[in-house]
């Protein structure tokens, strides 16, 4: 249960701080155009620390931390969401310096994608096993 509270409190400092930081990088650079980097801190507060506090909820009520697939849950969404932040954060960065972002960056963009998507199956296969099993 302390991992996942830890989680969710790493998530809501990331996301504040990306906030913080989404705005004085485009201060700094009189920039005022559509970035990513305007959406990371509510993908870090939203994805991150408000699924987590769920999650801890449950895991208060079904234990899913007892279920065989949590770890690789756990694991797999956070890589996920990790990756697809950073990717956000250097595309964001590169727009905002006034570069284009290459076809490499949207790949593994898109491999964060999957690997969140893998972690949400794998969340909702342990936790239809946990409600099951109460």
């Amino acid at each position: 249960m302390r991992r996942i509270y830890h989680a969710a409190h790493i998530y809501m400092i990331l996301g504040l701080v990306s906030g913080l930081g989404y705005r004085e990088l485009t201060k700094l650079r009189d920039f005022t155009g559509e970035t990513q980097l305007s959406v990371v801190h509510t993908h870090l507060l939203a994805l991150g620390m408000l699924f987590f506090l769920v999650v801890l909820a449950l895991e208060k009520l079904f234990t899913l931390s007892a279920g065989r697939l949590f770890g690789g849950f756990f694991w797999t969404y956070n890589a996920g969401l990790a990756l697809t932040v950073t990717m956000m954060v250097v595309k964001g960065t590169m727009t905002v310096y006034g570069h284009r972002a290459g076809e490499g960056l949207a790949l593994v963009s898109g491999l964060g994608h999957v690997l969140l998507t893998v972690g949400l199956i794998l969340f909702f296969v342990n936790l239809g096993k946990r409600v099951t099993d109460s």
